[in-house]
């Protein structure tokens, strides 16, 4: 059984960190300790120390110290940590990360768990961790653990906090993941609300030839999410019905993806099939949210928390433009689908956002500018969300990865 690592700051959280230490430990699981502190002394020795942490991530701790600046001290310690979580992993020495902090040791550590892969346990006790935790979890499985009290000292209630943290820890380490019956030919997909009909046929059509389908929402971490896990080369290919995220990315929605989405098939080689699922929506949050230079823009309440704004025929073109780009870059075989009557659930005769002269604009613009000859472009006079537009997307990309149907 691997060890497990023990990453924080051992001046401030010290006697934190010797606790949840002597619980792992008498559990029967040993403990790598990496001290990410930078002026106190560590309350006891690291395996790692906070010098060798320091030298890691580009400076002496003695600069550090002298410098007296927290900021580029906290930069510093991230960097030598995440590289050091990622060798200890890379050599076999760690199963399972554990930490504690508040704000900067949430940061640090949190940083250096994102260096692991999907899958390993990542454990992050935390003061912040009943906020928005985007930066820290990232697109990886870090669990986060609300501390509740101020992670201060061992009490009534830290203790019972931070000991279930450390059994937690222990016990996913120790566990073993039941093996399935047999291992599929996975494919990722990406699906909206407004494309899950669309999706859920296609998936089951999928999965009846044999292949597993994993899928994401496209909510700006989903996309980001199945990206990194496309460049570890988990798929044989991807589905990528819902590009809706290069909406919120081009006019500022809330939803966005980055500017890379779309890229990791064609970085990885592999077949991909796409299409222009809820690009017809811009997505905020409530009503009271969407920007003034929006508010005289055709919105849509989609719920109390979500407000959809339509796309225009001038931001169509620009996503098609965007689109075909991403696309251009796969030189392994691709193919885009155009839905001609609607790209989502409510783009369509007598619902809120049907559009045709939008998307007109945003097909020309993805037909003007598909330059690589190993895309094909493949119009359909269906609705996105119809049977067979699904299912014609599904046997396309089984043909594509060089399988029969």
């Amino acid at each position: 059984m691997g060890k497990i690592l023990i990453l924080g700051t051992l001046d401030t959280k010290g006697e934190e960190f010797a606790f949840i230490k002597d619980i792992i430990e008498n559990s029967g699981i040993e403990t790598v300790i990496m001290d990410c502190g930078v002026k106190g002394e560590p309350f006891f020795a690291a395996d790692i120390n906070h010098a060798e942490v320091a030298h890691r991530g580009g400076e002496s701790l003695q600069k550090l110290i002298a410098a007296d600046d927290r900021g580029a001290a906290i930069d510093v310690m991230m960097r030598g940590a995440r590289q050091l979580t990622a060798q200890l992993y890379e050599d076999g020495k760690i199963a399972g990360v554990i930490s504690l902090g508040g704000s900067a040791g949430t940061t640090i550590a949190a940083h250096s768990m994102q260096a692991l892969p999907v899958g390993l346990p990542k454990l992050m006790v935390s003061t912040v961790a009943s906020g928005d935790t985007r930066p820290y979890i990232g697109v990886k499985d870090v669990t986060m653990m609300y501390s509740v009290v101020d992670i201060s000292g061992i009490n009534l209630l830290s203790s019972k906090i931070l000991a279930n943290a450390a059994f937690a820890i222990s016990g996913m380490v120790k566990g073993e993941t039941p093996q399935l019956d047999e291992e599929k030919p996975l494919i990722a997909a990406t699906m909206f609300g407004l494309t899950t009909p669309c999706v859920t046929q296609a998936k089951a059509y999928l999965e009846k030839k044999g292949y597993e389908v994993l899928v994401f929402h496209a909510t700006g971490t989903g996309g980001k999410a199945m990206e990194t896990l496309i460049e570890g080369g988990y798929f044989k290919g991807v589905l990528d019905v819902t590009t809706t995220e290069w909406c919120d990315e081009l006019v500022g929605g809330v939803l966005s993806a980055g500017p890379h989405r779309l890229e990791a098939a064609a970085k990885a080689g592999i077949p991909q099939v796409v299409s222009t699922g809820a690009l017809d929506m811009v997505n905020f949050g409530g009503i009271e949210t969407v920007p003034d230079q929006y508010r005289d823009r055709h919105l849509y309440k989609h719920n109390a928390t979500t407000t959809l704004m339509r796309t225009t025929q001038e931001e169509n073109q620009q996503l098609g433009k965007i689109i075909a780009q991403k696309i251009n870059m796969n030189h392994a075989s691709s193919a885009i689908f155009l839905p001609l009557h609607g790209v989502s659930e409510i783009d369509k005769e007598g619902k809120p956002f049907f559009g045709p002269q939008e998307n007109k604009a945003l097909f020309a613009a993805l037909r003007n500018n598909i330059t690589n000859d190993a895309v094909e472009i493949l119009e359909m006079e269906q609705h996105i969300n119809d049977e067979a537009f699904a299912v014609t997307m599904a046997q396309k990309l089984i043909q594509l990865m060089g399988h029969t149907d």
